[in-house]
């Protein structure tokens, strides 16, 4: 049944729109589905988004044990410690996928707001984060033609939107090797789904929506932990590891069915059930995550990341939905021929690969969707040495073909910038 919605999958229009968008409930009446159109975003709580900045996805997200001290690490706040200057971030990304649906392809596209991270030193062992970011996106329109012996022969549409975001402050420190730090904010969004039947006969011309809003907001949090240990004066060796628990958030729905008669020559319409401000929870699933890195001094790193998620416990309004635990095992490194090179501007440059592979969270017809991709990055160096351009490229492949299921095939193109600056640092001369 899901490969014959998809042989009627409607591609999209590329655009322009910041993730931290919210749609209403008439976008959906009027099938405004923009942007990417992935059906397995139909799912959970749509499709995850990668919330690292664009230096570490040039190198699989390998972020578990990951410190810099001129770039903010959110995904493990342990990393907070390690800041030396205030340090700016602001990211975008662009994708193109293609969805193959046995013999059919077709092709869609976006560009949005990735990240707006600020990391702040407070002391030499200490340090705090704020920042907006992406959680998920749902974003798919399908139909299928079938025959009702009520309505008669009808376009069966399943459409959906809308986002989910999270804002945070966080804090880290350091003493000794080792590092702890936290996250805690407030995840927010909506996500809107309709279910749309529109008759295709002259003489039984009935139509009927029905329109499932959910608003959810609820503080959500997570911890991070780091050790770093000098091997000798050329090389060190660092791990990390992040814990998020399960969490209940706060869900709001509104339900709506539509009559739609379009026989006369003014369609009437007939709200033939409404349930609004219907209360609820939420869960998401506990996630945790552990890498180890193998340090050269400033000129290289090497490193592996392994996630892993428990999307069995996850709930929307008590019901479960078709989802399984997943995880993903990445591989990276980074490489600068010479950080402190005053003559030859691409020493300056780091270099980037990463690999990555893993289950997907979406489960449907007992078969487990794989993924994987490549990615590949540089960050080229600006003004002052520690300020930097970050670009980033992942090309990748998820879920099958098997059992009437589609397969996704993309490239996704990232863009950020970081910027540093002194903050309470006294002055030697006024």
């Amino acid at each position: 049944m899901f490969h014959t919605y998809v042989k009627y999958f409607l591609p999209s229009v590329f655009c322009l729109s910041a993730s931290f968008q919210a749609f209403s409930q008439d976008d959906i009446v009027a099938n405004k589905v923009t942007g990417e159109n992935s059906p397995y975003s139909r799912f959970g709580i749509g499709e995850q988004r990668n919330g690292v900045n664009t230096l570490l996805r040039g190198m699989g997200s390998i972020s578990s044990a990951y410190a810099n001290p001129f770039a903010v690490n959110t995904d493990n706040p342990a990393s907070y410690g390690s800041l030396k200057l205030t340090t700016y971030e602001a990211g975008g990304e662009g994708s193109i996928r293609n969805v193959f649906a046995g013999d059919l392809k077709y092709s869609t596209g976006s560009a949005t707001l990735s990240y707006l991270n600020v990391g702040i030193p407070v002391s030499k062992h200490a340090g705090i984060s704020f920042g907006l970011r992406p959680y998920s996106r749902v974003y798919y329109k399908l139909q299928d033609t079938i025959a009702d012996p009520l309505i008669g022969k009808a376009i069966d549409q399943f459409i959906g939107l809308g986002s989910t975001n999270y804002g945070f402050i966080g804090a880290g420190g350091r003493y000794k090797g080792f590092s702890l730090g936290f996250n805690f904010g407030y995840l927010f969004g909506t996500i809107n789904s309709a279910r749309q039947l529109t008759s295709i006969d002259t003489v039984k011309a009935h139509h009927s929506a029905f329109t499932n809003s959910t608003k959810l907001g609820g503080i959500y949090w997570k911890l991070g932990a780091m050790y770093d240990k000098e091997l000798n004066k050329k090389m060190s060796f660092r791990a990390g590891a992040t814990l998020t628990l399960s969490q209940d958030i706060d869900a709001e729905r509104d339900e709506y069915g539509i009559l739609i008669n379009s026989a006369t020559t003014v369609p009437t319409y007939d709200t033939a059930r409404a349930i609004t401000g219907l209360e609820g929870k939420t869960t998401l699933p506990m996630s945790y995550s552990a890498g180890a890195h193998l340090i050269g001094t400033d000129k290289w790193m090497i490193g592996v990341d392994y996630t892993g998620t428990q999307w069995s416990e996850f709930r929307n309004f008590d019901v479960v939905d078709s989802v399984d635990d997943s995880y993903k095992l990445s591989i990276g490194g980074e490489y600068t021929p010479n950080m402190a090179s005053m003559t030859r501007y691409f020493d300056r440059v780091t270099y980037r690969l990463g690999l990555s592979y893993g289950k997907d969270y979406v489960r449907l017809q007992n078969t487990d969707m794989n993924f994987y991709s490549v990615t590949a990055g540089l960050s080229l160096p600006f003004r002052r040495t520690t300020d930097r351009i970050h670009t980033a490229v992942e090309i990748g492949n998820r879920g099958s073909n098997s059992n009437g299921l589609i397969r996704e095939t993309f490239v996704r193109f990232a863009v950020g910038i970081s910027l540093n600056d002194r903050w309470f640092i006294k002055r030697r001369y006024d």
